[in-house]
């Protein structure tokens, strides 16, 4: 019996939606966690595709997350939209705020989405090329849970704390970088744990602050930032933009509100468009000339654009459907017959 096995892109969205449901999570809200699951899996991006179904089910079952509740908009400012997503999970309130976003960007040249009060999972490239699809330049950034050390230091402080960016191409896929400031996912971590491989050094230490290649212990001790110091400073930013600023918790905030549940990090997430339209006026064409220039003199040395082996999975997937790990659609399933049982 091979250890993995092959569905299609349609199946995947079913699974995870039905294995949602089944747990209780609203239909709106679980279409929209389906949609991105399904996204992640497409892109090879596993630590954030169907095993994440694992990941909400629990959040659930802790009783944090409200699967039913519906997000409020308001408007402090012309150029903000403000989304509280009730304690929800943040993809529903994204999907509320999102083209309210591109309009105002459109209006006034740069907007920004303000979701607070939500539980966050899923990467950010979904949002920035959700934003680069409608001809707009994104940048979205968001905390986690106090897992990361400070460059220098051996406790959590940081969340993983990623940052996306994305540009949009005319006639191809957009530029789009999607990373966090730690020197690694924590799902990847999570999923090498579960598979009892050691990881490499340089992504977290272990409960006494030394350096480990256990992901068992590095998860009960702290991760680390990429880039030493730099990272670091990164990390710091945006607990202060994607928290502080909008009026939401830092990564020691959530984790403290989280108190041992290990739930989905509960926090807030920033979005900004950017209309190029409104920047260059007449000069638009230049400016994505610039753009474009910028790109072949990368290429043109055999450096990779960031996000190319996302897309040509995505193409792959598209065509010959996903290999998924036997073992976690055993967990899902099991999650669909017995929504009582243990994850």
């Amino acid at each position: 019996m091979t250890d993995l096995v092959n569905l299609s892109l349609d199946q995947v969205h079913a699974l995870a939606l039905r294995a949602l449901t089944v747990n209780g999570m609203g239909q709106d809200h679980a279409r929209a966690i389906a949609d991105t699951i399904t996204q992640g899996q497409r892109d090879e991006c596993h630590s954030h595709g169907l095993y994440r179904v694992l990941v909400c089910v629990h959040s659930l079952r802790c009783g944090k997350v409200d699967p039913l509740a519906q997000p409020r908009v308001s408007r402090p400012a012309p150029a903000i939209v403000r989304v509280d997503a009730q304690r929800g999970y943040s993809l529903l309130a994204l999907q509320t705020g999102l083209p309210l976003l591109l309009e105002q960007a459109r209006e006034l040249g740069v907007a920004a989405l303000v979701i607070r009060n939500c539980f966050h999972f899923s990467a950010l490239w979904p949002e920035v090329e959700a934003i680069a699809a409608e001809g707009l330049v994104g940048l979205a950034m968001t905390p986690s849970h106090a897992w990361v050390a400070p460059e220098g230091g051996s406790k959590g402080v940081f969340g993983t704390n990623p940052l996306a960016f994305s540009w949009p191409r005319q006639g191809r896929e957009p530029f789009v970088f999607d990373f966090a400031t730690s020197a690694i996912a924590r799902g990847d971590i999570e999923l090498h744990a579960r598979q009892g491989k050691p990881i490499p050094l340089g992504w977290g230490l272990d409960a006494n602050g030394q350096p480990s290649t256990d992901a068992r212990a590095v998860l009960e001790g702290a991760m680390q930032t990429f880039g030493g110091h730099k990272g670091s400073a990164l990390a710091a930013m945006i607990e202060l933009m994607a928290g502080a600023l909008i009026g939401d918790l830092t990564s020691a905030e959530s984790l403290a509100f989280d108190a041992g549940a290990g739930a989905t990090p509960c926090h807030g997430e920033l979005l900004l468009a950017f209309d190029p339209a409104r920047f260059l006026g007449s000069e638009l064409e230049t400016g994505r000339q610039r753009a474009e220039t910028l790109f072949s003199a990368m290429t043109g040395q055999g450096a990779r654009l960031p996000s190319q082996r996302r897309f040509a999975a995505r193409q792959r997937s598209q065509q010959e459907g996903v290999w998924v790990s036997r073992v976690l659609l055993d967990d899902i399933q099991r999650l669909i017959n017995q929504p009582n049982s243990l994850i």
